[in-house]
């Protein structure tokens, strides 16, 4: 059923198009070129942003602020062992599910470090990509608040998942 969805997708997109009596070769060939456009004022956003993940934690500076930061996730609840995946998720969504599949690979899915990594990852957002592509789509360079009103939203979705996963699971 899914195999047809594009296809379904294009021929509806088409007829409708027919129906208005405009031409939709030239409207899909319109959208797929302002695409390219929003790709190439998002992608300079992008690779600064994976740049610094991979140099973060290449030079070991995550693993170094994760361990400073044991005895605050202590003292909220939250597993010490999810550190990373604290620090790295509000900046790359790929990242984070490399630790998180690797915290579950370590102690296991249905352990409550995994089963913590797991809601984390389902209730919190890559803050900064999303940031950069939405912001540099529609061109606004001041973020003003948003940074911050978005990164207590992740702080909020870290300490409920934790709590969530002790509520239900233990």
């Amino acid at each position: 059923m899914l195999d047809y969805l594009v296809p379904g997708l294009l021929l509806a997109t088409c007829a409708i198009g027919l129906g208005k009596r405009q031409e939709p070769y030239g409207k899909l060939l319109s959208g797929a070129g302002r695409g390219l456009e929003l790709v190439k004022s998002i992608l300079p956003s992008l690779v600064l942003l994976l740049t610094a993940v991979t140099m973060l934690r290449a030079s070991g500076a995550m693993e170094l602020i994760s361990g400073v930061l044991t005895p605050v996730f202590s003292f909220f609840g939250v597993p010490p062992e999810t550190a990373m995946l604290v620090l790295v998720r509000p900046i790359s969504g790929s990242a984070a599910l490399a630790v998180g599949a690797e915290l579950m690979t370590t102690y296991g899915a249905d352990s409550l470090i995994g089963r913590t990594a797991a809601v984390m990852l389902g209730s919190t957002e890559t803050t900064f990509y999303t940031i950069s592509v939405y912001f540099g789509a529609a061109k606004i360079q001041k973020t003003r608040y948003t940074v911050i009103a978005a990164l207590l939203a992740d702080l909020t979705g870290f300490l409920m998942a934790s709590l969530t996963v002790r509520l239900f699971f233990r």
